[in-house]
């Protein structure tokens, strides 16, 4: 992450202030809300994927286990 060495808290300051202005304070809590939300059923879903090829790659193995013998 080469390109975030140069940002200091004074552009991090500036950039929570162009946030606020274009949300507005009112509309900050739903946006956050919003973000959140997206977040957790993202990794909700890569959970679930994540299970699912763990299943079926031990289902396989099972299958090629009861076919060797």
């Amino acid at each position: 992450m080469g390109f975030l060495r140069g940002i200091g808290p004074l552009e991090i300051f500036l950039i929570l202030v162009v946030v606020l202005i274009i949300f507005g304070v009112g509309k900050l809590p739903s946006a956050g809300r919003g973000m959140g939300q997206a977040i957790k059923e993202f990794r909700s879903s890569v959970k679930d994927e994540d299970k699912e090829a763990l299943e079926s790659s031990t289902e396989s193995s099972s299958e090629a286990e009861s076919k060797a013998s």
